[in-house]
């Protein structure tokens, strides 16, 4: 493998560190938050989350970190309110779901995408590949599972989450590519159009599952502490989700979310004494062998494929190998550069984050 490929891995490698780090970090925070000081408002901190970030983005563009690059107006709106309800979605899922159910409406979200890229854009998934996710899913459904009360109402909106992520996380990819923008240039002009349609409905759709109003809560410096401290995280988070679905693809995104649900349960178990039972335990190994199968069928068909590329197309594909430089506009125009929410911005919700 030449430096160019190198490069782009170590790229890569820092793409997925830095979203498990930072996804980690935001739901152990938002657990202290909502669990403890009772901030229950999923929805409408999201929509704060989006709008640091596009401020962060916004100074970022000013000190000239990144080229912006506008380009087709009417598919940015689309990307960004699809994103928005689609966090919406999921969150009213819950609201109408257990958490079990809920749990299998994520793991859904992986079979769903493979289906819909091998159908729409005939993307070719390895048997290997296929097995491998499958134990990844099992493992995480072994972990995290604990019931499973269906209802009418609860299914519908499950179903409707569903296609919601899985579309927008393939447009996350697919728009990065087609207009060569980067992760930073497709998450500025984004920003604003999510965090518009989260912060119309976030209040209304807490409230209905609350039954709290997010405008008459008592913010104590503590509770602004964390939010404060959520929302700083988040722009790590956006931003990570955006690179990461770039670099690789809307299905290893996923795989990563699910190695993050695991390390927040063996974090929940270790720091915070949330009940941990053998279950958990033998769930969180099947998922890892899981994830370390997947991770090494990827990287043998990868280098496979290198094998058969010519050494132009592999100097190119190096081009977006950093993970972030100040002269993104060239990066950013080498090979769709682009941190799984959530979304994607981040996904969870006030029930989920006490799982």
């Amino acid at each position: 493998m030449g430096v160019g490929g190198e490069k782009f891995q170590l790229g890569t490698v820092g793409a997925l560190s830095l979203s498990v780090v930072s996804s980690v970090s935001i739901v152990i925070c938002n657990k202290a938050l909502m669990s403890s000081l009772g901030f229950n408002f999923a929805t409408t901190l999201t929509s704060w989350h989006l709008l640091v970030t596009f401020c962060s983005l916004h100074v970022a563009l000013w000190m000239k970190f990144f080229e912006h690059k506008p380009f087709d107006s009417r598919t940015v709106m689309g990307f960004g309110v699809l994103n928005g309800i689609s966090i919406g979605l999921l969150n009213l899922s819950l609201g109408f779901n257990s958490v079990g159910f809920y749990q299998m409406t994520k793991l859904a979200i992986i079979p769903c995408t493979v289906i819909l890229e091998t159908l729409f854009f005939r993307k070719k998934f390895s048997r290997s590949i296929q097995m491998s996710l499958s134990v990844l899913l099992c493992g995480v459904g072994v972990a995290t599972i604990t019931d499973l009360q269906l209802n009418l109402m609860g299914s519908i909106l499950s179903l409707l989450a569903i296609i919601t992520t899985c579309i927008a996380q393939i447009m996350t990819n697919t728009i990065q590519k087609k207009f060569k923008v980067s992760s930073t240039q497709l998450l500025y002009q984004s920003c604003p159009y999510q965090s518009l349609t989260l912060f119309v409905i976030g209040p209304f759709l807490d409230g209905f599952l609350t039954n709290q109003n997010v405008f008459a809560f008592d913010y104590t410096s503590q509770v602004v502490f964390f939010i404060v401290l959520s929302c700083l995280i988040s722009v790590s988070v956006n931003f990570s989700t955006f690179l990461v679905i770039g670099k690789t693809s809307p299905v290893t995104y996923q795989v990563l979310g699910h190695l993050k649900t695991c390390l927040v349960l063996t974090f929940g178990y270790v720091l915070l004494h949330d009940p941990f039972s053998w279950r958990n335990i033998l769930g969180i190994l099947i998922a890892v062998v899981g994830m370390v199968l997947y991770s090494y069928f990827c990287t043998v068909e990868t280098q496979q494929k290198n094998v058969e590329v010519s050494p132009q197309q592999q100097v190119k594909e190096s081009e977006s190998a950093p993970l972030m430089s100040d002269s993104l506009s060239k990066v950013e125009n080498g090979g769709g550069v682009a941190d799984d929410e959530p979304l994607k911005v981040p996904m969870w919700s006030s029930k989920y984050s006490r799982a």
